[in-house]
């Protein structure tokens, strides 16, 4: 039978689990709280001398495939002095039944709740998130604000891109990292080690001590913000002797060293991306004005062709998924990406192992590369990013790909058997017109015709698939203004109605957009600074949440909250 109890020190502390079971029938998808997924891991609690609590902050669905989690989950519990386990955020009607029956917020893989581990580390990937870490902790029973937290509470540790810029979030996190984490959480695992041996010296303080004199881990509380009269900020200064003025961003040079994850989790529920993925480099070198990830991840590391056959076999052979991605921020520029093509489809070749390049840039593209990864005939929809309409506005934004460029390709394409084109935009981008976003509709007609042209055939589609432009921090147009959301809807609205009263075209062109609002409210939490901390509690105490792909949360109530959170303040949000 398995054994529900844990150990926490000399406090027996008892695993949820069999006051959670009876209730599953009770919600949606209860599958994604039951654990037990293929290569998971369960460690003995008593063994083990740091404990981790690792949170991806949106549903099972979305977090399970998150390729840092998984990362990170697997290199801690290789050390057996370290434990590691996961937690989601749980959907709304879990909540109610958890708050109802006075359930923590609990780990997946043995349903040990939050408040008993080191550390509850929380990986960001979207500032969307911010409202379920609240939620979390709340459940957990740990308290929002890092300034009330004791002893016996968990370190809060945010990381991931959306955590480069921490303040919005710097009331309710005890520290962050920056960059990659397969290094540092070692490193912090180890600091922590040695001061529990040494007894808890100096309790909490003292541990996060520790940890920002090392200089690669921001903790908050350690720094003053001032602000001039106009409500800018105008200095961020250590308050503490020996805390350094600035945190460095950790860089893994070696990703070969690194060929993680070795045992991919499957995932017991159907989740957003069913595929083994390897990232085969990190970093770009671009430069696409509006691009954090290329900004952030640099510079750029190649995993090598050996390393990447390797870990695709290991990762098929240990999961038994039928689909590789070979994921980074443009996969096509892998410098030898066409050995790399060619040699996983020799190996693939008549099997039933499909491959794909998630991300693929349009000048980077050709058919040699795309007939490799379709040897089985699997001819999936090919997706680009021409992110602006207009060849103006691509120039404005740095993404030198021309309409000669885009045509080129996709007629490639069509007249080597693919039906299917998705192009991506973005709306909002600075310098942009109306006309701009016209264009949009004009390229998705001269693809449309292109490939009729060159296939014979009129069953040809393109996607339009747009979003709304966000200035992201530690960009060039991280400055900006952004649009506001009414003249972004605007002008989607024209290109719908353009696009649909082309007869000869319209019927071929599929339209996918998102309505303006939700990225204003991504816009102000990308960028703020610590005042928004308020802003966003008192949306979460007004009940903002976010459900996997689906905002429970409106913008009207994100303008509410901020009118009156910052009524007082000199700052002009453009609402």
């Amino acid at each position: 039978m398995r054994e529900w109890r844990v150990r926490l020190g000399r406090m027996t502390v008892e695993s949820i689990f069999p006051q959670l079971e009876p209730l599953l029938l009770s919600v949606s998808k209860p599958i994604q709280y039951v654990g037990g997924e293929l290569n998971s891991t369960v460690k003995e609690w008593d063994f083990a001398e740091v404990r981790w609590a690792l949170m991806y902050p949106d549903a099972y669905e979305v977090g399970v495939p998150n390729q840092g989690v998984q990362i990170l989950y697997e290199i801690l519990n290789e050390r057996a002095w370290i434990l590691a386990e996961r937690t989601y955020a749980v959907f709304s009607d879990m909540e109610k039944v958890m708050r109802d029956n006075a359930i923590p917020q609990f780990t997946v893989d043995s349903h040990r709740p939050i408040s008993a581990f080191d550390v509850l580390g929380i990986s960001f990937s979207t500032e969307l998130g911010y409202t379920n870490m609240l939620t979390a902790l709340d459940l957990a029973g740990i308290p929002l604000h890092a300034a009330e937290r004791g002893d016996e509470h968990p370190i809060v540790l945010a990381g991931g891109h959306s955590a480069f810029n921490p303040e919005p979030v710097a009331d309710f996190i005890d520290a962050a990292v920056l960059g990659d984490g397969e290094e540092i959480i070692l490193a912090i695992s180890a600091v922590i080690r040695e001061w529990k041996a040494e007894g808890q010296p100096d309790g909490r303080d003292g541990l996060l001590m520790r940890l920002a004199l090392s200089g690669g881990v921001y903790v908050p509380k350690f720094y003053d913000v001032t602000y001039l009269a106009d409500g800018r900020i105008e200095k961020v200064a250590p308050n503490r002797p020996g805390v350094p003025w600035r945190v460095a961003k950790h860089t893994l040079m070696d990703l070969d060293s690194w060929p993680y994850p070795k045992n991919p989790l499957v995932p017991l529920a159907e989740t957003v991306h069913e595929r083994f993925s390897v990232e085969i480099f990190r970093g770009c070198t671009r430069g696409c004005r509006f691009c954090q990830a290329g900004m952030i991840t640099r510079p750029v590391r190649e995993r090598s062709i050996t390393g990447i056959g390797e870990m695709v076999a290991n990762g098929l052979k240990k999961t038994g998924f039928e689909e590789v991605g070979l994921l980074s921020l443009s996969s096509a520029d892998h410098s030898e990406i066409a050995e790399i093509a060619k040699g996983l489809g020799d190996r693939y070749e008549g099997t039933n192992t499909s491959l794909s390049l998630p991300s693929t840039r349009v000048d980077a593209f050709n058919i040699t590369l795309a007939n490799e990864f379709s040897r089985n005939g699997r001819r999936s929809g090919l997706t680009f990013a021409p992110e602006g309409g207009s060849e103006r506005l691509r120039k404005v934004i740095n993404k030198m790909v021309s309409e000669e460029d885009l045509i080129k390709t996709v007629a490639a394409a069509y007249s080597h058997g693919w039906r299917q084109v998705k192009l991506y935009f973005m709306c909002g981008l600075p310098t942009e017109t109306d006309e701009d976003v016209l264009q949009i509709g004009e390229l998705a007609r001269k693809v449309i015709q292109t490939g009729r042209e060159v296939s014979g055939r009129n069953d040809i589609r393109c996607t339009v698939s747009i979003g709304g432009f966000v200035p992201k921090p530690h960009t060039p147009f991280q400055w900006v203004s952004q649009l506001d959301h009414e003249t972004t809807d605007e002008r989607l609205r024209k290109l719908r109605e353009s696009v649909r009263a082309d007869k000869k075209y319209g019927r071929s062109i599929g339209f996918r957009y998102h309505d303006g609002k939700p990225g204003i409210i991504e816009g102000l939490l990308s960028r703020g600074d610590r005042r928004v901390g308020s802003i966003i509690e008192a949306v979460w105490r007004d009940g903002g949440r976010f459900d996997g792909w689906s905002e429970h949360f409106s913008y009207d109530r994100w303008a509410q909250q901020t009118a009156e959170v910052l009524a007082d303040e000199p700052v002009d949000l453009d609402w």
